[in-house]
């Protein structure tokens, strides 16, 4: 018994749980003294990439983007357009995330109105060249021309850019989150985030040995894994490890990471400061 404690601490106190106030049997939060309450910032800093796997799902599967009451009057996206599905399984797929992540930005916008505040309006976003620069830094210019709309596999590459991106933002702006309601809807949409990101990742495991671009699809992924580890501070798997199947990004302890909203912000501007990538102008909110 005194070992199990001793081992249960240990793994909290890695956690940084110890001693911040999270009771393990009872599964309460208590807030830490005088934590300010910015959870208004931190709900429009997930809106922002909300509104960013809203569009791009959107438009692979259904040809538009998000209407202008659910953008709040933001610019409309550039570079989308409907995938030419060829494999039913994959159009389901980008139906039921589409849809998803429309029902998230709704969920989030109709969140920060009942706390009183105001939704940031979607900013500029590029889900068009901002694939193609991504592909070419990871590839370190070997891919000139990626087109996440050409077909079933290039849209799943797409996806798989953002998908963990998602799981290890909302991991990591849990500590922000001051409100416990808040705080457990945002891990009810980090668990569908995971969801999506396991669909990703199997696709992508069972197709590693196709070829696009003149590598192999396990190629391109480690490749883009590498470049968000690079640029977002590690934490980042691709869909092998030991000539295995890795579908779960996890740690030592089978965590999912958790990132910054620095290490966030350096992936989706891709390496850049203030702006840029798929963000040509910047996040709006605070947080950007």
């Amino acid at each position: 018994m005194s070992e199990n404690k001793t081992n249960r601490r240990q793994f909290l106190g890695s956690l940084g749980l110890v001693g911040a106030g999270a009771m393990l049997g009872s599964c309460a939060v208590v807030a830490a003294p005088n934590k300010p309450n910015i959870d208004i910032d931190v709900l429009n800093f997930a809106l922002n990439l909300e509104y960013l796997e809203a569009e791009f799902y959107l438009w692979a599967a259904f040809g538009r983007g998000l209407s202008a009451a659910d953008s709040g009057g933001g610019p409309a996206s550039v570079g989308g357009r409907k995938v030419n599905f060829t494999d039913d399984r994959v159009r389901q797929y980008a139906e039921e995330i589409a849809m998803d992540e429309e029902a998230h930005v709704r969920a989030l916008r109709a969140t920060i109105i009942a706390l009183g505040g105001k939704p940031v309006a979607r900013p500029k976003i590029d889900i068009g060249a901002a694939f193609t620069a991504a592909a070419s830094a990871a590839s370190n210019g070997a891919i000139k021309d990626f087109d996440a709309y050409a077909n079933d596999l290039t849209f799943m590459h797409g996806a798989f850019v953002f998908e963990d991106v998602g799981v290890t933002a909302y991991n990591g702006a849990a500590t922000l989150i001051t409100d416990p309601k808040i705080l457990q809807a945002a891990a009810g949409i980090l668990a569908v985030e995971a969801y999506h990101a396991g669909e990703v990742r199997t696709y992508l495991y069972a197709n590693k040995d196709q070829m696009a671009y003149g590598l192999k699809v396990e190629q391109i992924i480690a490749a883009i894994s590498a470049l968000r580890g690079k640029v977002g501070g590690g934490k980042d798997e691709g869909i092998t490890k030991n000539g295995k199947a890795n579908i779960v990004a996890a740690d030592e302890n089978a965590i999912a990471y958790a990132r910054t909203t620095a290490e966030v912000l350096r992936i989706v501007y891709l390496g850049n400061v203030g702006k840029g990538g798929f963000y040509p102008d910047g996040l709006n909110g605070n947080i950007k």
